[in-house]
């Protein structure tokens, strides 16, 4: 284990906890006078700790006493963590109260002891150590810096980029223009650098390139730039002294620098403050921190260029070029472990490189392979023999602030090339107290900035992109992943089970059981995470007091399981898409519980003491049936207790019936209650009947931070009344109307930060077009059976930000008009099952960023028109990229 690791690993325990500790002193206001003095003593000695880590740190005091030491601050921090939640169980179990809170004491006093030790071993430590010194500045050097100084690098890969770089530096432009290259550790972002660099260099006066660094300073960075570009650097120069030299020296001159792993803002800023306006002057900035390049995404002389993972055929190329460097053939019989290891490498080069390089000096067998392969993650340790890439890449994780380690390492839980939906994990941090509160935000939205944050610093990466550009799911690259593995095990922050001998022990904290049945019987105290990924069944007992989180999603339940009821601390509960049917009374004695997940499950109905869960935030409970005979009916909520309202820290609730549930008077009751929730941000209705439109209006008019509203009717013969909102939501976001409308609800016309809206059976008279063209921030529009009208106008100038039209069995049209200027945006465009349209859409030849056209079982004369031998119309769709005829399911393609 890298030492640095560790101690991050340390220092996040400690100022985690020492948050926590704050928390803990401030709410729990009844504490007896001999508990709350303890709990501040502890908080005084782990005040004193943590800065000895940071001088540590600063020091690099890295031998195996600091790491014995760090191991100890660590098991320390975990214990107070017990304690804290050990009294917050005995609070939850009255009888036990005055029998444990002598004991509760006793602990915090032996931890108290054990915290001064470990203070006193270090200042001892610190006091022999003083006189030494550590040259382990900048542990990744060799690896990062081989680009400039060793001949011909493999830019494998790299040539379009390359390419496209060495053009924008060399277009004419009469100012300075800046080029960020981002990606993760590793993707080869110097190499190309470099290559760009050289090659135009010789056509600017003056050329530099500086090595940032994290250890290297605003002034570090500034005097390297003055005195390689031949500037004599008075004595004791400050940082303003050497911007104006910098701007004195390249006044009038034109310029190409390259500023290679940038780490900090504050350093970007100053160098370019530092740098004149010079005609046609490039400036290059390699980092991994796509943060700081999107901070300056408002200047428009600054681009960025992401730097993406070798193809599968490059990766393929580049690794047999280093693995078999006579001839950069794969000799027979080594092809499917090849390409099980370049999976592991995924498209990563210098996991590439330095594999192939290591394999290259192996005989090959495909047993020797076989044993690389199998022990990769060890291989990546500090001691291993491919510890350059850990060094590399545990870089990005080490300059990570505490909080953003934890929820990083948590990606360790999760197994590899599974897709992590945005929601979940952000719902999963939350209920383990990683995201810090902030004023005016709601906890849902701190933890969106630090996912945020956690991609733009090329740590974690979207997997699949939602229509407003954010990540629907989010995954970690392989060799990552090897890596946090290794952080999470041996600093105990997590334990995978995967089929093989188990190493549980008292201390586990959390468990990640990724095999098909699982069974503990052992006394596992400090558990308070567990996760079960395999399809086989999963037995837990009753000795998980301190659990917070459990997500047994997909296993083979028929029955809630009785023993989860008595966890008292639990937090977040997810049972989606098991076969549970009910869920018993006494789910309502989990007062912390935060999140209830039953989607996907055989749930029809919540008890009424869910209502005493006062600290709810999200309650799904609802299935997509997809044995639905019609499509409209096809998602099932639940009957909901009348006094709903109570839950009042609600953010989401999905998707409750609206009818059929109580007498007439308590049904009214309940959708009348929904008012009171003030804090949801995402509401579902299915059942709707007429009568009770207008009582649900008046209900959601009270909800001033709504962003997702989604109602169905009672059926697809009963009318969605919703005439009578006049204040909707002012942040409402996304709109599902399923259902007839009798008149399109004029309130949707005034929803400003509306991105999508979709309007399903509703049957309307009027053309819709109108009532939606002026919306400023509108996305995607959908509309299915929605008109029975003839003909849909898209007025000039109107749908100005447009992305996805989506236009499906509109069964009396005949004809589109898009005015020239219309939906400038438009990238996607689907007709469907739009029996009477023969004619293509007018005016789609001007959609000049259209890439997609999807049709689905339409008439056969709109189809042919459109073919490519002969289609008459076929001039008017030759810039689409990707245009696909599907009939009963056959796909035509038309590209």
């Amino acid at each position: 284990m890298d030492p640095e690791i560790g101690g991050g690993i340390a220092g996040s325990a400690v100022s985690f906890l020492l948050l926590k500790l704050d928390v803990f002193a401030s709410r729990e206001w009844n504490l007896q006078e001999n508990i709350k003095k303890a709990v501040q003593n502890l908080g005084r000695e782990l005040r004193s700790i943590e800065a000895l880590l940071r001088d540590a740190a600063s020091k690099k005091e890295h031998d195996h006493q600091f790491r014995v030491w760090i191991q100890n601050v660590r098991d320390q921090a975990y214990a107070i963590e017990d304690v804290l939640d050990l009294f917050r169980l005995d609070q939850e179990s009255v009888w036990r109260r005055l029998k444990m809170r002598h004991s509760i004491n006793n602990l915090i006093q032996d931890i108290d002891r054990s915290l001064q030790s470990i203070q006193q071993t270090k200042e001892r430590y610190h006091s022999m150590a003083s006189t030494s010194t550590n040259a382990g500045n900048n542990t990744d050097l060799p690896v990062r810096v081989a680009p400039q100084f060793i001949g011909n690098v493999d830019t494998v890969g790299l040539e379009e980029p390359t390419n496209k770089l060495v053009s924008w530096a060399l277009e004419p432009k009469q100012r300075l223009e800046v080029m960020f290259v981002v990606g993760m550790a590793g993707l080869g972002k110097t190499t190309l650098v470099h290559s760009v660099y050289e090659r135009v260099k010789q056509h600017f006066g003056c050329n530099v390139w500086i090595t940032a660094s994290k250890s290297k300073t605003k002034l570090n960075i500034l005097t390297l730039l003055v005195e390689n570009l031949g500037c004599t650097i008075t004595q004791g120069a400050d940082v303003v002294a050497l911007m104006h030299k910098l701007r004195k020296f390249l006044h009038n001159k034109r310029y190409v620098i390259v500023l290679d792993d940038l780490w900090v803002k504050d350093v970007w800023e100053s160098i370019r403050l530092a740098l004149p306006d010079g005609k046609n002057s490039r400036i290059i900035v390699t980092t991994r921190r796509g943060d700081i390049a999107n901070s300056c995404r408002d200047d428009d002389s600054i681009d960025i260029h992401k730097l993406q993972p070798l193809s599968p055929q490059r990766a393929e190329q580049l690794f047999y070029k280093k693995a078999f460097s006579r001839n950069g053939r794969c000799p027979s019989g080594l092809e499917e472990v090849s390409k099980s290891i370049l999976q592991k490498c995924d498209g990563l080069p210098l996991g590439i490189i330095e594999i192939g390089r290591f394999l290259s000096r192996r005989t090959p067998t495909k047993n020797e392979w076989k044993i690389l392969h199998d022990s990769l993650e060890s291989g990546l340790r500090s001691s291993g023999e491919l510890s350059d890439i850990m060094k590399v890449l545990s870089a990005s994780y080490n300059d990570l602030p505490y909080h953003l380690k934890y929820c990083f390492l948590y990606m360790s839980i999760f197994p590899e090339n599974n897709l992590v939906k945005r929601r979940r994990l952000i719902r999963l941090w939350i209920a383990e107290g990683f995201v810090i509160e902030k004023r005016g935000k709601t906890l849902e939205e701190v933890g969106e900035e630090y996912l945020n944050e956690l991609i733009d610093r090329s740590l974690i990466k979207a997997n699949e992109m939602d229509f407003d550009g954010r990540p629907t799911s989010v995954g970690v690259h392989s060799l990552m992943l090897k890596m946090i593995l290794s952080v999470s095990h041996e600093e105990n922050f997590c334990t995978v089970c995967t089929g093989a001998a188990r190493n549980l022990t008292q201390n586990t904290r959390r468990l990640s059981i990724q095999k098909e049945d699982f069974d503990v019987s052992q006394d596992l105290p400090c558990v308070r995470t567990f996760f079960s990924f395999g399809i086989g069944k999963v037995k837990i007992g009753s000795n998980f007091k301190l659990l917070k989180v459990l997500d047994i999603q997909g296993t083979p339940l028929e029955e809630f399981p009785s023993v989860i009821t008595d966890l008292l601390l639990l937090r977040y509960l997810s049972l989606r898409n098991t076969n549970i049917r009910s869920i018993p009374r006494s789910l309502g004695d989990l007062h912390h519980l935060e999140t209830l997940d039953l989607k996907q499950t055989l749930v029809t109905k919540v008890p009424k003491a869910v209502l005493q869960l006062e600290k709810l935030r999200h309650l799904l409970v609802y299935r997509y049936n997809m044995e639905s005979v019609l499509p409209f009916d096809i998602v099932q909520g639940f009957k909901a207790p009348k006094r709903m309202g109570a839950l009042k820290n609600l953010q989401k609730l999905s998707f409750v019936k609206a009818s059929g549930q109580h007498r007439m008077s308590r049904q009214h009751r309940m959708i009348q209650g929904l008012e009171n929730l003030t804090q949801l941000r995402k509401l579902g209705i299915v059942e709707l009947a007429k009568e009770d439109g207008t009582r649900l209006c008046h209900a959601i008019e009270k909800m001033r931070n709504l962003h997702s509203l989604n109602v169905t009717s009672l059926n697809i013969e009963v009318p969605l009344e919703l005439d009578a909102m006049t204040n909707p939501p002012p942040l409402l976001q996304r709109l599902y109307l399923k259902g007839p409308l009798e008149r399109f609800p004029q309130w949707v016309s005034s929803l400003h930060d509306l991105v999508r809206i979709r309007l399903k059976w509703s049957s309307l008279a009027e053309d819709p077009i109108a009532a939606l063209q002026n919306l400023p921030y509108l996305v995607e529009l959908q509309l299915l059976d929605a008109y029975t009208g003839t003909q849909l106008d898209f007025r000039s100038g109107k749908f100005q930000k447009l992305k996805i039209l989506d236009l499906q069995q509109l069964e009396q049209l005949k004809s589109i008009i898009m005015e020239e200027g219309t939906l400038p945006c438009l990238q996607k465009l689907i007709i469907s099952h739009c029996s009477k349209l023969v004619q293509v859409p007018t005016g789609i030849d001007k959609l000049i960023h259209l890439q997609m056209l999807l049709l689905h079982d339409m008439p056969e004369p709109f189809v042919i028109r459109l073919r490519k031998n002969g289609g008459r119309l076929r001039r008017l769709v030759h810039h689409i990229p990707c245009i696909h005829s599907y009939n009963q399911g056959q796909l035509e393609d038309l590209s």
